[in-house]
């Protein structure tokens, strides 16, 4: 069977899988809508928390960063991992025993303040639109491939779905529908995995194998260190960021994911706090069987791309690459006019190729029959590759059967819907939940409160959808952005909340405002272009040499500086709110042998 009909096939069966759950877990109430009625188990919760977690950034891009930046790409993996268990100790436990459902709410209620309750709102959203701006795009990618569209209307496709789930099933829908997905893409990204390693090193675990050797005894990674040489890159294994940068982009992906609004409110969804803290301990362990394998799938696809691509007369190239041509994620442009393609360093891999025509014009097609790139690179490279295919198209390069080339899509599927179905839930909580019904109409009913829920979700897909389709940059670069807002605004309000009594309202929304500000001034500079200057100039014009994914850290220590500052030179909070900080850090049943 051909890789479209197998991909029918599977995508098919996982969403008709994903529907009947959300079908079968319709929520009736709103609590059922926002935490599932508070009764998963903690397996369940774990599975549903490391999908919700693992999204398409984790599954399609950060495999493709890693295969593109080489050992600078493992901030990303170390940022990641990290923040979890972070979010998981330091976090969780005292968010679940403060018993609140969302993050503008415990903020609201920890800063007695609609005020920081409005902030935290604005804050939960910016997140959020962001976050699911880079999981739009995911689902863009694979359904451009796999249907044979174009990248918007695969993005078009993608809202449609997502909005069936969100609006069903609510928290509870979404729970259920995460279990299946985390088993689809995790199923999904180590089958290739197994099959390319064996094929490559003679080891069927890729973690082993990306340390192991090739047919001629040299070790895989010094095989691709030389090749990366013979074309004029850096070597793979060699860093080329800063020190600092990598520390400051590391520690932004860490503290921005302990404020991850959409991981926090999955604690939330167990009926204990010793729940609480298993599910966190079993959802790392889930995430970390992708998380280790990245590497390996990394370094395999750049091995492979390289081998079959570089030096290669167009005329004699497999039928993958001409595929993945006719979605413009990777394209070539006979500069030298020999009728192969050069791949050697330069700057064509930083730019999109634009196109001398449209997509399925033959005027847009060279000498040789390829596909056009902008000569506006006038260097040496004629290759120009997306990063986000490399863990999709990876099956295709290995010629492994094409039933394993249609469970990546379906597993990419997975990957990115489950994420922006929880993350779309987080955005309808807090218009629904913590502005109407805290705020503005204090007295609506739980079916009302339901019906705005609803309402949001669908305005939060149709805005998610339009940042999806014209995104400041390919899916982690987006996300990382995601996790810089997410550090620079609630990480500080939350743990000075819960680790420091004198902490007051002023002090949180002064230390909210000014971080998410700063944050939010330098991505529009460095990313859009649209004060300035752009990401592709030199770093010498960042601040403190500091790149855009990595500028969170700097503006959560303005925040925590500005926060502390602003509160120590205003009034204590009231005593009922200190007593309450007091509390929570008490485990609970400390007292209980004292008092009989």
């Amino acid at each position: 069977m051909s890789v479209q009909t197998w991909t029918w096939i599977l995508v098919g069966v996982t969403f008709a899988l994903y529907f009947g759950i959300a079908i079968w877990a319709r929520a009736g109430s709103t609590k059922e809508f926002y935490v599932a009625g508070g009764g998963v188990s903690p397996l369940a919760n774990g599975m549903a928390t490391a999908a919700d977690w693992m999204s398409a950034a984790s599954f399609i891009s950060m495999a493709g960063i890693i295969s593109f930046t080489g050992y600078d790409g493992s901030v990303y993996l170390m940022g990641w991992t990290g923040g979890y268990v972070l979010l998981a100790l330091l976090l969780a436990p005292y968010l679940r025993k403060f018993g609140k459902f969302t993050v503008p709410d415990f903020i609201g209620d920890r800063y007695y303040s609609n005020t920081a309750r409005t902030v935290a709102v604005i804050c939960a959203l910016l997140v959020s639109f962001t976050y699911v701006a880079g999981q739009m795009r995911g689902v863009g990618v694979v359904f451009s491939q796999f249907l044979q569209v174009d990248i918007n209307i695969g993005v078009v496709i993608g809202m449609a779905i997502v909005l069936v789930f969100a609006f069903l099933g609510g928290m509870k829908g979404i729970t259920y529908t995460q279990v299946a997905q985390y088993c689809v893409l995790i199923f999904a990204f180590m089958v290739p995995a197994f099959f390319i390693s064996m094929q490559m090193t003679g080891n069927i675990i890729p973690q082993i194998g990306m340390g192991g050797e090739i047919e001629n005894g040299t070790p895989l990674l010094e095989h691709l260190d030389q090749l990366h040489t013979k074309l004029g890159f850096k070597e793979y294994t060699s860093g080329t960021k800063s020190t600092w940068d990598v520390f400051a982009i590391t520690l932004a992906l860490m503290v921005g994911t302990a404020g991850l609004p959409h991981v926090i409110v999955r604690f939330f969804t167990v009926p204990k706090v010793k729940d609480a803290r298993k599910s966190a301990g079993l959802a790392l362990l889930f995430i970390a069987i992708l998380y280790t394998t990245a590497p390996a799938i990394a370094v395999f696809a750049r091995t492979n791309l390289i081998e079959t691509v570089s030096n290669t007369e167009y005329t004699q190239l497999p039928d993958w690459f001409k595929n993945w041509e006719d979605t413009g994620l990777i394209a070539w442009s006979d500069k030298n006019g020999d009728g192969k393609i050069q791949y050697v360093a330069g700057n064509a891999l930083d730019g999109k190729p634009a196109y001398t025509g449209e997509a399925n014009d033959s005027s847009a097609r060279g000498a040789h029959g390829e596909r056009l790139v902008s000569n506006a690179n006038a260097d040496a490279n004629e290759l120009y590759v997306d990063r986000d295919i490399m863990v999709l198209a990876n099956p295709e390069i290995a010629k492994l059967p094409n039933w394993v080339i249609a469970l990546v899509a379906a597993g990419g599927l997975a990957a990115a819907l489950s994420t922006a179905a929880g993350l779309l839930l987080v955005i309808s909580t807090s218009i629904s939940h913590d502005l109407i019904k805290k705020q503005i109409k204090p007295d609506i009913s739980d079916k009302g409160e339901l019906m705005w829920a609803r309402i949001s979700i669908v305005f939060a897909v149709v805005i998610a959808g339009l940042a999806g389709i014209k995104p400041p940059g390919f899916v982690a670069a987006v996300v990382a952005l995601a996790f810089g807002l997410a550090a620079a605004s609630f990480f500080p309000a939350i743990i000075l909340g819960i680790f420091d009594k004198r902490m007051n309202k002023q002090g949180a929304i002064a230390g909210m405002v000014v971080g998410i500000s700063l944050m939010l001034f330098y991505m529009i500079r460095y990313k859009t272009g649209l004060i300035g200057v752009m990401d592709a100039r030199p770093s010498s014009e960042w601040w403190f040499g500091t790149s855009p994914e990595g500028f969170g850290t700097i503006a959560m220590l303005v925040n925590v500086v500005v926060s502390v500052v602003v509160s120590r030179m205003t009034p204590a909070p009231p005593q009922h709110v200190q007593d309450i900080v007091e509390n929570i850090r008490i485990p609970s049943g400390a007292g209980e042998a004292h008092s009989h």
